[in-house]
C-alpha cells in the first residue's frame, strides 16, 4: 500500500493571520510545517505552541536573511507568505526559483515594480503561485457568481459596490503597519484587493481604467484634532490618556495579541497599538472610484473605514434585471472604555457580537423580486477561510458532499492577483494625478 507523500511547508511571517495557515497545514494529512521564518523568535515560538496543540512536531526557526538557506536545508516543497505586504516578493521570488509551490496572502504585492518581478519569475520558472483571496470561497459570494454566470440579470452593464469598515475593525488598520502606504499600498491595495478580485471573478472580466478621489478625513492627527477625538499619546500600552479612549487597543487584555506583539516588542520594536489619531499616517480612510472593464461594464466603488456599522452592499444592473446583495457583519459597535479584542473579532475571523442579516434579492424585469435563500455564517470571513484551506491543501478529513465544491473551486492565480492589484494601484495614481489611469500603464503581461 503506497503512502501519500508528505509535503514540507514553510510559513513566512508569523503574525496573527499566519495562525490560519500554521494550524490549517498541521491539521491536514500530507503536510507538515517544517520551518517558520520571522524577525521575531517570540512570534515563532507562539506558532510552535500552536503546532504542539495539534500534536504536530515543532518547526525549525529561521531569520529572514537566511530564507534561501531555509529552502535548501529544510527541503521545502511549499511556502506560505504572510509577511508585511511590501515584503511578499522578497520570499515569493526565491521560493518560485527553488521550485516550491507558493501561496501568498493578499495583496500579492504593493506596487507595479514588485508585481512585474513576481510575474516575470512565474513565467521564467513555470512554477505555481496562488493568492489567498478567501472571499471567493464565501458561499454567499459563490451564489452571486452562479447567478451571474447563469445569466440571471443578462449582460451586466454596471456595478455599485460600497464597503464599510466599522470603527472597531477600520480603526485597526491605523494602529499598525498598514497605516504606512509604502508597506501596505493603502487600503485600496491591502483591503480592497479582496473586493476587486471578487468583481473581476463575478464579471469574468478585466479592469482597464480607474479614476478616483481619496483622503484621510477621520484618522490621523489633523482630523482627530478637528473632530475633537484625539488623545495625546503615542501608543496605548502604559498610557494613562488611552485608558478611557474607545479607539485604544489593549494588547495586554488579549492573550493572543499579547503573545504575538506585546511580548515580541523586544525582538523587533514593532508597536501594534499606535494612536489612530497620531502620525505618521500616509494612507486614506475614505476612497471613491470609478472603474471601467474590458467589455464595457463600469463599477462605482466606495470604501469607508470609520463607519458605525460594518458590511457591504453590491448591486449589479443588467440587461434582464438587477441583483442586490447586502451583508451586515456588524450592525453597530458599543462604546467600550477600552477596546479588548476577543480573539479574531478585530480581524474579521469571528462573527461580531451585533452581526446582522444577509439579503440577496433578484429583481428581474417585468416580474416580482425574488429573495434568494442563503445559508449564512459571519465567522471565518463568511465561511471562506476553511473552504479556502480545503481548496489549497485538501480537506482535514473525508470530504463531505456539500464541501466538494470548495475543494474543486478554482483558486486565484498570480494573474488574478495582478488584476486585483491593478485597480488599487491605478486609483492610487489617480489620487496623485487627478486623471483616469489605465491599468496597463502599471501592470503588463
Amino acid at each position: 500500500m503506497s503512502r501519500t507523500p508528505v509535503l514540507r511547508a514553510a510559513v513566512v511571517g508569523t503574525g496573527h493571520r499566519a495562525q490560519l495557515f500554521t494550524r490549517g497545514l498541521a491539521e491536514r494529512p500530507g503536510h507538515v510545517v517544517a520551518a517558520l521564518c520571522d524577525p521575531s523568535p517570540t512570534r515563532m515560538a507562539f506558532h510552535n505552541r500552536l503546532l504542539a496543540e495539534t500534536g504536530a512536531p515543532a518547526a525549525t526557526t529561521w531569520e529572514p536573511d537566511r530564507f534561501t538557506d531555509l529552502l535548501a536545508e529544510e527541503g521545502i516543497d511549499e511556502v506560505v507568505v504572510t509577511t508585511v505586504d511590501a515584503e511578499h516578493d522578497r520570499y515569493i521570488v526565491p521560493a518560485l526559483k527553488a521550485g516550491c509551490r507558493v501561496v501568498t496572502e493578499k495583496p500579492m504585492t504593493v506596487d507595479a515594480g514588485r508585481c512585474a518581478r513576481i510575474l516575470g519569475t512565474v513565467r521564467e520558472t513555470g512554477n505555481s503561485l496562488t493568492v489567498a483571496f478567501n472571499y471567493r470561497f464565501n458561499p454567499v459570494h459563490e451564489k452571486v457568481h452562479a447567478l451571474l454566470a447563469d445569466g440571471a440579470v443578462g449582460e451586466v452593464l454596471s456595478v455599485h459596490f460600497e464597503w464599510l469598515l466599522d470603527v472597531r475593525h477600520g480603526a485597526d488598520y491605523f494602529r499598525r503597519w498598514h497605516r504606512e502606504k509604502r508597506r501596505s499600498g493603502g487600503l485600496l491595495v491591502h483591503k480592497s484587493s479582496h473586493h476587486f478580485d471578487l468583481v473581476n471573478w463575478w464579471l469574468a472580466d478585466e479592469p482597464r481604467e480607474a479614476f478616483g478621489y481619496g483622503r484621510l478625513g477621520f484618522y490621523g492627527r489633523e482630523a482627530g484634532e478637528r473632530h475633537g477625538l484625539r488623545r495625546d499619546y503615542d501608543r496605548a500600552h502604559g498610557a494613562d490618556r488611552a485608558a478611557d479612549d474607545p479607539f485604544a487597543l489593549d494588547l495586554a487584555a488579549d492573550d493572543t495579541l499579547r503573545a504575538l506583539y506585546l511580548d515580541a516588542e523586544r525582538d523587533d520594536g514593532y508597536l501594534r497599538d499606535r494612536n489612530v489619531f497620531d502620525g505618521p499616517v500616509t494612507i486614506e480612510d475614505d476612497m471613491s472610484l470609478l472603474v471601467r472593464y474590458a467589455r464595457g461594464a463600469t463599477m462605482t466603488y466606495h470604501l469607508t473605514a470609520y463607519s458605525p456599522w460594518e458590511g457591504y452592499r453590491v448591486m449589479f444592473n443588467g440587461s434582464a434585471g438587477r441583483l442586490e446583495l447586502e451583508v451586515e457583519e456588524s450592525r453597530w459597535q458599543p462604546p467600550p472604555t477600552r477596546l479588548t479584542p476577543a480573539a479574531g473579532t478585530v480581524h474579521g475571523n469571528r462573527a461580531a457580537e451585533h452581526a446582522g442579516g444577509v439579503r440577496l434579492t433578484l429583481r428581474p424585469l417585468w416580474r416580482p423580486p425574488v429573495d434568494v435563500p442563503l445559508a449564512v455564517t459571519h465567522a471565518a470571513h463568511g465561511g471562506g477561510d476553511p473552504r479556502m484551506l480545503d481548496a489549497l491543501f485538501g480537506p482535514v478529513g473525508p470530504t463531505r458532499s456539500e464541501d466538494t465544491a470548495a475543494v474543486d473551486h478554482p483558486t486565484a492565480t498570480e494573474r488574478d492577483g495582478a488584476l486585483a492589484l491593478a485597480v488599487g494601484l491605478a486609483a492610487n495614481r489617480s489620487f496623485e494625478t487627478g486623471r483616469p489611469v489605465r491599468t496597463d500603464e502599471l501592470i503588463t503581461g
